[in-house]
């Protein structure tokens, strides 16, 4: 039996959460894994902005746009991933797991035209941000772009946050936070 405890504390945050809006490119150069020929000389721009803090009770929010792509674009999803992290002796142990994949956009979509993002978090699978010395959880949002390309009808589907050929990736730190 799943159920949800809530406390009435008064340290707890007033609302609203002022939501820091983080400003993000993906590019050929910003990408740290080898990319496909194709994408690499002819290119891609994608820019926007989302919000890195958020209450659990509010959509994570933003928009993208896609600015120029020289290879057709498959999909545009974000993955919402919980990090967690422990100290074992001298090392840090971090395990990432994928909570929820979102998709944005299906399809090649227009160039120029702002898409928005509109996250709602998943309840049982989310909590505050945790840092409590050796211990903690954190979250992070990935904005992933699948390229359409014959290699990848080739490989079976695997872990969607692995760097693939025809994939572009980037990485948001995301702060969830409980306000009264």
């Amino acid at each position: 039996m799943e159920f949800i405890v809530e406390s009435d504390k008064a340290d707890l945050l007033e609302r609203p959460v002022s939501p820091e809006m983080v400003i993000f490119y993906l590019t050929q150069d910003t990408q740290r894994h080898p990319l496909l020929p194709e994408l690499k000389s002819g290119g891609f721009r994608v820019i926007g902005k989302m919000s890195t803090q958020c209450c659990l009770s509010d959509p994570i929010v933003g928009e993208l746009t896609v600015e120029a792509s020289a290879v057709p674009i498959c999909s545009i999803d974000m993955h919402l991933l919980r990090v967690e992290s422990i100290l074992l002796g001298e090392k840090i142990v971090t395990e990432q797991s994928l909570i929820q994949t979102t998709q944005i956009a299906d399809g090649d979509v227009c160039r120029n035209m702002t898409l928005p993002i509109y996250v709602i978090l998943p309840r049982l699978l989310t909590c505050p941000t945790v840092l409590a010395g050796p211990f903690s959880i954190e979250f992070k949002v990935a904005i992933v772009i699948t390229f359409q390309s014959d290699v990848a009808k080739v490989h079976s589907k695997s872990d969607p946050t692995t760097p693939r050929l025809w994939l572009a990736m980037e990485s948001l730190p995301l702060e969830l936070v409980r306000t009264r």
